[in-house]
């Protein structure tokens, strides 16, 4: 009897496969199908035949600009390119749970497990920064407040250190008063 033996992904390789497109979080049909150990063109045709489980919010296909400027930016080897001549279809989180819904395979369901947990450490750790961004905010606001007042302390500083040149008129009792 053989035990299957059990191959974990790095989590590291999976976060360096998460793209900001479009200001959404997300992942590519081929990086997906190397990571479920199936052919990007049987992932595809997956899609294609359940293309009512993928909103527009769950998955989009990039436009050829988009293509252009991800290939050029993330692409660096000739044999790389050559596997993508059509443009990718991108899947949002809910996009990649409902793939691994399709696929239906043992191996697309622990992947698909992992890489949520992934998104959701994402958003967890952005929460975090946007807190500590917010915070940032109102200490650069205080500060600048803070600024006015410290100039304007400086301004009278320099007034008394540096004395009017013209003489000034005297003030109380004068002898000539009498």
């Amino acid at each position: 009897m053989s035990k299957a033996v059990k191959v974990i992904t790095a989590d590291e390789v999976i976060m360096n496969k998460i793209y900001a497109i479009r200001g959404q979080k997300v992942m590519i049909d081929r990086d997906l199908a190397a990571l479920y150990e199936v052919e990007t063109r049987i992932l595809k045709q997956a899609v294609r035949r359940n293309i009512d489980r993928f909103p527009k919010d769950f998955m989009f296909e990039m436009n050829k600009k988009e293509f252009e400027n991800w290939r050029s930016h993330f692409v660096t080897s000739d044999e790389d390119k050559q596997g993508l001549r059509h443009a990718p279809f991108c899947f949002t989180e809910q996009g990649v749970t409902m793939l691994a819904c399709t696929l239906n395979s043992k191996r697309a369901i622990e992947m698909n497990i992992q890489i949520i947990r992934i998104f959701t450490r994402m958003k967890e750790m952005l929460l975090t920064h946007k807190d500590i961004l917010l915070q940032l905010q109102k200490i650069e606001k205080k500060l600048t407040a803070h600024d006015g007042d410290i100039q304007l302390i400086f301004e009278y500083l320099k007034k008394l250190l540096n004395p009017p040149q013209e003489p000034r008129k005297r003030i109380g009792f004068k002898p000539d008063d009498l």
